[in-house]
């Protein structure tokens, strides 16, 4: 029996401690996040927080807004209705309208002042005056400004649900334990309240209640509830409307609404439900999360320990840093002092040097006095009367005096006794040190958009902004995005569904050395995002912005121009490579000219590629230069293009004549398609035909087809579709399709290009060969946990 008690005991014991544990827990989401103490008639802020209102209204104040009208403290004299003691006369009781909360909420931010009169009649104001500021609160828990509007807490709603969980938590706690007074008594005979009216918004004792609550009243009727210091109301009404009860949620503006509200003109078109199916929707929303979190207690707890573990090494890693941060100081300190002694000892010995040149000419000059020895040496050197011992012993001190003369004549400093190459100049030092700072990683990079394409191979450019710190190397990184058209959906489900996952997800090249990379076996017709990012010894940097590339909608066809066709190859010049070609008018036109009355003949030149197409689908792109006169590109059928080298005079159908614009050839039905397909540029822009052949005046005259003209791309793109007979031409940047036409692919087609004037143009190089020096980087795929976890 004792043990069973024991156990009784050691159960109701853990089950307080329990309790315990959840009411602190509790009690921090029933924090104002101004004062930090329990909330107070808390308001809902347009970002969903919860704050006191006197909380509000003391920020508000303190940021220079307008003082709202507030009722003073429940528990004080003046916050009492009626103050009176029973045996006092009685007073007029409150009108129903007027409580306390409710002209706070309702006075607004900007009460009337004398500087600023209302307009006439109250409403609306003066034309010329300023519209009124809208209020702006500092909210906490957002660390920013939550703009309240024009109306300031005028459209802020009382928590009411967050207040009845206070309460409930304090009767718990036993923090409601303290005594109610009655707010009718005289103070000296106050009473302990013992019920508390909803409708009057006061305590009472038994006295006072059956004084202001007699039967055969109304106010009999009054819903009486425990004494409490705070009144709420029963129900939300509507802030704009009175005594209007908030039954509808608008989805749109995520706010609740009154039946009035709800025919405004601003919610037209908004999703409004019935606040009854809304609280159901929310209620089942909230607790499917809260099962979902009850149901992974595991994993919050293993990333609560990943947390501490990440703490715990933080202040290891950060006092290793500290260390080495000191450590690094003194060497820089060692360093100083050690170039301090050997610059002190390069000094002394100059000193050294250039005193002892100096007291060595103070001492030649010293020599020369009256006085001195040389003097009376010679002086007795004078007296010797043997010429040849005179002669010989003379012979040195004439050497003295003859260069002692020539330094008094020419006097200069041995040394310099100026130190002003002694000095250091520090200033660059000095900035350095200054500039002093802990390794950063390399900002974002900025992605060179007029540089990157997609063709053969997706290339991609970028560059550092001159801020930032050098970067060791790049991680490039980069998905399909969307849906082709006609093709697969970006969701595998079933057995694929691992692999669309890998496939849909991030790719990444680590280790890109360089400003640029090369991305290979890409998908056609897809719309690749990439982004970028630098690394360095402090580690990876902030991504690029995120730059979206097309690639080509057909394999990519390689070729060259083929210099061997051509009937006017001194008009002609094909590059050394044979990827670029310029056309010149030459004499043959200027002769033309002088010959010429009315009009100027065209010569045409046509260049073609050196492979023919037989079947399958290709894309290639070229570039013509915008002063180019007339240039038309396209495709054409071999054997035509080679009756048109040799015999010019029979083409001149307007099906055939590559001057025509399009030649599209729709006089022969659909059932012969046009040999040739071009499209014509020239003078900057791009001429776009609307139809497919002439077309006829009202009169019955045949003229040449309509179209319009399109600004020139800086590449054309051209797709050949060989079994389909088709030509779609596209700006190359963008992919975005220009116009498409017919050609008649019986027999091999060779690409196409035709001068009329002067022009140039040149074909789009391969990326493969940009990148034929460059070191393969290590392609790294990118997949979710989850996808980790099947494998």
């Amino acid at each position: 029996m004792d043990m069973m008690d024991l156990k009784a005991v050691t159960s109701n014991m853990d089950a307080l401690v329990r309790i315990s544990s959840n009411m602190k827990s509790l009690e921090q989401e029933l924090h104002c996040p101004v004062c930090k103490d329990m909330v107070k008639q808390p308001v809902v802020l347009p970002c969903l927080h919860s704050v006191c209102l006197m909380c509000v209204c003391e920020v508000l104040v303190a940021s220079g807004y307008p003082s709202p009208d507030l009722p003073a403290e429940p528990n004080s004299p003046a916050s009492t209705p009626n103050a009176r003691s029973p045996r006092q006369p009685r007073r007029p009781t409150p009108k129903a309208e007027q409580r306390p909360i409710d002209r706070v909420l309702r006075s607004g931010p900007h009460p009337p002042s004398p500087s600023k009169p209302r307009s006439p009649g109250g409403v609306g104001r003066r034309r010329k005056e300023a519209p009124p500021l809208s209020m702006k609160f500092p909210c906490v828990p957002c660390g920013r400004d939550v703009e309240l509007g024009e109306k300031g807490l005028t459209d802020c709603l009382r928590n009411l649900t967050l207040e009845r969980i206070v309460e409930r938590y304090r009767h718990t706690v036993s923090l409601g334990s303290v005594a109610v007074l009655c707010q009718f008594c005289k103070p000296p005979q106050t009473l302990e309240a013992s019920k508390g009216c909803g409708d009057c918004r006061a305590n009472f004792c038994n006295e006072c209640f059956k004084l202001y609550h007699p039967w055969g009243t109304p106010r009999a009727q009054h819903e009486h509830i425990l004494p409490t210091l705070n009144f709420r109301p029963k129900v939300l009404t509507c802030t704009e409307h009175d005594q209007e009860k908030l039954q509808f949620y608008c989805r749109s503006c995520q706010r609740l609404l009154c039946p009035l509200c709800k025919l405004r003109r601003v919610h037209t078109g908004h999703k409004i439900l019935p606040v009854a199916q809304a609280y159901q929707a929310l209620k089942e929303k909230i607790t499917k999360e809260m099962n979902y979190i009850l149901a992974n207690q595991d994993t919050v707890l293993s990333q609560i320990t990943q947390l501490e573990s990440a703490i715990t090494q933080t202040e290891v890693n950060s006092v290793s840093a500290r260390e080495q941060l000191a450590q690094s100081i003194r060497d820089l300190t060692a360093a100083l002092a050690e170039r301090h002694a050997s610059l002190t000892q390069a000094l002394e010995a100059a000193r050294h040097k250039r005193g002892e040149a100096l007291a060595a000419q103070v001492a030649e000059r010293r020599s020369l006095m009256e006085h001195a020895g040389l003097l009376a040496f010679t002086q007795e050197l004078l007296k010797e009367t043997d010429q040849p011992c005179f002669v010989q012993a003379a012979r040195q001190t004439h050497n003295r005096f003859s260069k002692a003369i020539e330094n008094l004549q020419h006097f200069t400093l041995a040394a310099e006794p100026s130190f002003r190459h002694f000095q250091l100049d520090v200033s660059k030092e000095l900035k350095q040190l200054t500039d002093l700072n802990f390794i950063r990683a390399p900002l974002a990079p900025v992605l060179d958009t007029q540089h990157s394409l997609a063709y053969d191979q997706l290339y991609l450019s970028w560059r550092l902004p001159p801020e930032s710190a050098a970067a060791w190397n790049y991680s490039v990184e980069y998905r399909r995005r969307g849906v082709v058209p006609g093709g697969a959906s970006r969701g595998g489900a079933g057995r694929g569904g691992l692999a669309a996952a890998a496939r849909w997800g991030w790719q990444r090249l680590d280790e890109v050395s360089g400003s640029s990379a090369v991305i290979d076996r890409l998908e056609m017709d897809s719309v690749y995002v990439m982004r970028v990012r630098g690394r360095n010894k402090a580690g990876y940097g902030d991504y690029s912005e995120e730059v979206y590339l097309h690639t080509p909608p057909a394999p990519v066809l390689n070729f060259y121009l083929d210099s061997r066709w051509g009937l006017h190859a001194d008009r002609l010049v094909v590059s050394k490579e044979q990827r670029a070609a310029r056309s010149v008018p030459g004499l043959s036109l200027l002769r033309a000219a002088d010959h010429a009355l009315t009009s100027c003949p065209l010569t045409s030149d046509l260049l073609v590629g050196d492979v023919a197409i037989t079947q399958g689908r290709h894309y290639w792109a070229c570039s013509v230069e915008p002063g180019s006169y007339l240039v038309k590109v396209g495709v054409g059928l071999e054997s035509k293009l080679q009756e048109w080298f040799h015999l010019p005079e029979d083409m001149a159908s307007p099906r055939y004549d590559p001057d025509s614009g399009h030649d599209s050839g729709a006089e022969d039905g659909v059932d012969s398609a046009p040999p040739f397909c071009f499209l014509t540029m020239g003078m900057g822009k791009l001429y776009l035909p609307q139809h497919n052949g002439p077309r006829s005046d009202p009169n019955g005259n045949k003229g040449p087809s309509s179209g319009l003209t399109y600004p020139l791309p800086p590449r054309l793109g051209v797709c050949l579709d060989f079994e389909k007979g088709r030509v779609a031409f596209h700006d190359a940047h963008s992919l975005r399709p220009l116009w498409e036409g017919h050609v008649d692919c019986s027999g091999p087609v060779c690409p196409a290009f035709c001068f009329i004037g002067g022009g140039a143009l040149q074909l789009q190089e391969l990326v493969a060969n940009r990148a034929a020096d460059q070191t393969p980087v290590r392609r790294v795929t990118i997949q979710h946990r989850s996808n980790l976890n099947h494998h």
